[in-house]
């Protein structure tokens, strides 16, 4: 077996059986091309470890050359958070409904993966946002975000008061429902659906995008990702910070959300044939095929 990668982990969407035919019909063909198969903990708890060997992130981040993640988007993005300080590559089989990040579809899982074993596949890099809730000055809550973070109204029915700074520097006093911080990874997700800017992959920068704004004038803007954005919660007004959509903090009056590029990043493998704008044009239905 000549494939650098000797060691491969399966990441699964917990919530649903769904993937256990697919993960286990995948987990046998890499055995048959002498691979060693890690299932993850929670996968394997909900499609059962039929004799592979069962290992948690800390485990998978020391032993895997790779992991492989059948699911969605949101499994990608657990599945980022969890071992972006070891660097492991990820593959994206998806099974999901659009899967800008899992990029593989089912039908095509054996060839697609084949490939990649035989080193035919591209590397694509991406950074993450380190996210910190500061209260009194003192760190009350840090976490990592690879699509965004998002600071809203949580339950109450009425707008928030938000000062927003770069570097220090008073960008606007905000009115509004809330706001999106987000990398380029991000820009296709909730940002997109708040009229932000789609950014490629390879802009090194993060797009601020206000959620309904009382001032039609506030704008989305893109800054630089070596800046520093701090959200500080105007009185009387809490919020609810949410972490790509999956975890959450409950923020008071007067805490600072500060945002800065991670020094963590991950390393996203795509089959022969990937395309950024091929992917957009296929999810967002953009255009047909350009004619030739």
């Amino acid at each position: 077996m000549n494939s650098a990668f000797r060691t491969i982990a399966l990441i699964g969407k917990y919530q649903s059986r769904e993937i256990a035919e697919s993960l286990l019909s995948l987990a046998a063909f890499l055995k048959g091309r002498g691979i060693a198969v890690l299932l993850e903990d929670a996968t394997a708890a909900a499609v059962g470890s039929n004799g592979y060997e069962v290992a948690g992130y800390e485990t998978i981040g020391d032993r895997a050359d790779l992991a492989i993640v059948l699911g969605g988007d949101g499994t990608m993005l657990n599945t980022a958070r969890h071992l972006a300080r070891f660097a492991v590559p990820l593959v994206g089989i998806n099974q999901g409904r659009l899967g800008f990040m899992t990029d593989i579809a089912l039908g095509a899982m054996i060839e697609s993966i084949t490939a990649l074993l035989d080193g035919k596949f591209s590397r694509e890099q991406r950074f993450l946002l380190e996210a910190e809730i500061l209260r009194d000055g003192e760190c009350a809550y840090q976490t990592l975000a690879l699509n965004d973070v998002v600071v809203n109204k949580g339950d109450i029915g009425r707008m928030i008061e938000l000062d927003v700074k770069v570097d220090g520097e008073l960008i606007h006093v905000l009115r509004a429902d809330g706001l999106i911080v987000c990398t380029p990874t991000g820009s296709t997700a909730y940002a997109l659906s708040a009229n932000g800017p789609i950014l490629h992959p390879s802009i090194a920068g993060i797009a601020i995008v206000p959620l309904c704004p009382h001032a039609l004038s506030n704008r989305p803007i893109t800054v630089s990702d070596s800046c520093t954005i701090d959200i500080a919660l105007l009185p009387p007004h809490d919020a609810r910070v949410h972490f790509d959509g999956q975890t959450r903090f409950d923020a008071r009056a007067g805490d600072v959300v500060r945002i800065v590029r991670s020094r963590h990043h991950i390393i996203l493998l795509h089959p022969p044939g990937y395309s950024y704008f091929a992917m957009l044009r296929e999810k967002l239905h953009w255009s047909s095929t350009p004619r030739h």
